[in-house]
């Protein structure tokens, strides 16, 4: 093989992460479906979920960051606080991923 050529049988290697499309942790889905009842069925919890197709209102959003905060001791920033029932689970996963 020519240097720099990878073979067709080698995966390539994992880019950096798309910020538009942040994985959904698995803190956030075990909130999602222990705390606020939601039903993961396939492929329905994803990035571009919004909170209002899962039936989520705001008060909703409220409860799940303070379970977030209870059950994993973590401190959501304030962009947290801003989420609203348009907003999308990956929207919440970047929030998630900040009070790390």
């Amino acid at each position: 093989m020519h240097e720099g050529m990878t073979r067709v049988d080698e995966a390539p290697a994992p880019g950096p992460r798309d910020p538009q499309r942040p994985e959904l942790s698995e803190e956030l889905v075990a909130l999602l479906t222990g705390r606020l009842d939601v039903r993961s069925g396939s492929g329905e919890l994803s990035p571009a979920t919004t909170f209002e197709s899962l039936g989520l209102d705001s008060l909703s959003l409220m409860e799940l960051v303070l379970a977030a905060e209870e059950e994993f001791g973590m401190v959501l920033p304030e962009t947290a606080l801003d989420l609203s029932p348009a907003s999308t689970l990956g929207e919440a996963a970047e929030a998630f991923e900040h009070a790390r």
